[in-house]
């Protein structure tokens, strides 16, 4: 019973015996259980394509899909946009006065900028 403790600065420490009995010590020295839990941490932690690898290309996933609906939106509403101009020739006269500040001959342009 002595040889099972050590004495370590006044502290009695119990050895492996004490701690891990017989029956486990000897399901987790199974060569096995040791592959799988290597294996394991190797997918987990170590390979090129590692569970933090994989989240964050999930977490990019996830963003592009939202900018993806962003610009399908703006495309249908763009898309609107320019059959409405090339529909009436008035559409398009305003949008060339208002966006490029187009004129025609004998006229002027003030811009009123509010403050």
């Amino acid at each position: 019973m002595a040889a099972d403790f050590l004495i370590l600065q006044g502290f009695a420490v119990a050895t492996m015996k004490q701690i891990i009995p017989k029956k486990l010590l000897k399901r987790l020295s199974n060569k096995y259980l040791i592959a799988f839990m290597f294996f394991c941490v190797w997918i987990i932690f170590i390979d090129d394509n590692n569970l933090f690898f994989l989240r964050k290309n999930v977490n990019k996933i996830k963003e592009y899909r939202v900018e993806k609906a962003y610009f399908k939106d703006k495309i249908r509403r763009d898309s609107l946009h320019l059959q409405e101009m090339k529909s009436n020739a008035k559409n398009l006269e305003k949008f060339a006065r208002e966006e490029f500040l187009m004129k025609k001959k004998n006229e002027d342009i003030f811009l009123i900028i509010e403050k």
